[in-house]
């Protein structure tokens, strides 16, 4: 497998991991790029753990290769893990010392300066007192203390798996903004989550796993713009679903005397319009679905667990 581009941080070609006689991960080829949030969504057991073991080095392919600034993650573990700051699982810590002896730990293991700054500043913005036994803390907490070690030094791509587990809204709104901050300031997030609503508000594309499989790779702009509208129309006489026959990208169609309900994507508006006009309406109501509605309906057909 080839080096990575400057502007490519993580690259995948063929990844694949076997347990035995199951397939954990099938061929995935996959890119983040410098600058970007990169939202890794699935149901629970498609995958999206295992990637990221791969990416840093905690698992050995089957087949395929990954580079992690260019680098393959299992010959070379050491450099990675001083690069890339990382969330994998439920964080394990020494209860007996404090947040603070944790995060002087973790930066002579990353080579952090002892003057960086970055771990007071996001412990003040998570509210998290690093000067209280790890033992004391509850498990909101400890998963701040994870995020805080995860950005130590500003780690240039950080690989975080359901990082926000444990925190209540305005954490994890907060550590939104973290995040977000990060990749303006030209870092790079591979973001795991089977939460679609974390998700949308930071990610610039995202990633579906479905039973170990890449099955899409979209701009989360483009995704907004299939977004679906629930659409009811009533008229002052009968219709027929073969009324609206025709009319691209309809779902869930429903025809019941005077009335129509329908899900609509955002391009097929104007066309449905159209054909409505053939009728004299009584009265019409569109509203747009949520984004995990329209990610559900293009992505998650079979995986009740997509959320």
């Amino acid at each position: 497998m080839e080096g990575t581009e400057p502007d490519v941080v993580v690259r995948t070609a063929g990844l694949t991991k076997r347990f035995g006689r199951t397939v954990a991960l099938s061929d995935v080829d996959l890119e983040v790029r410098r600058g970007e949030v990169l939202g890794w969504l699935g149901p629970n057991g498609a995958g999206k753990t295992t990637t990221l073991r791969l990416l840093m080095g905690f698992a050995r392919p089957s087949a395929g290769g990954v580079r992690v600034h260019g680098r393959d993650p299992w010959r070379h573990p050491a450099v990675v893990h001083r690069q890339v700051g990382w969330l994998l699982g439920e964080p394990a810590f020494h209860d007996r010392l404090t947040g603070r002896r944790h995060v002087a730990m973790g930066a002579r293991l990353r080579g952090v300066s002892p003057d960086d700054k970055s771990a007071a500043a996001v412990s003040d913005r998570l509210g998290l007192d690093l000067d209280r036994p790890v033992g004391a803390l509850s498990k909101g907490n400890r998963q701040k203390l994870a995020v805080v070690l995860a950005l130590l030094g500003r780690p240039q791509l950080l690989v975080l798996d359901e990082p926000t587990s444990g925190f209540d809204p305005l954490v994890q709104q907060e550590f939104l903004a973290l995040v977000r901050e990060h990749a303006a300031e030209g870092g790079s997030v591979l973001l795991s989550s089977h939460v679609l609503g974390e998700v949308q508000r930071t990610a610039d594309r995202i990633g579906v796993l479905r039973a170990g499989r890449l099955v899409a790779v979209e701009e989360m702009s483009v995704l907004r713009e299939r977004s679906l509208h629930r659409v009811h129309a009533s008229f002052d006489g009968p219709v027929t679903a073969a009324d609206f026959v025709g009319v691209p990208g309809l779902r869930d169609v429903r025809v019941s005397a005077s009335t129509l309900s329908c899900a609509a994507p955002a391009g097929s508006l104007d066309a449905l319009v159209r054909r409505l006009a053939r009728h004299r309406l009584v009265d019409l109501e569109c509203s747009e679905a949520d984004l995990e509605e329209t990610f559900l309906a293009y992505y998650g057909a079979g995986d009740p667990d997509v959320r």
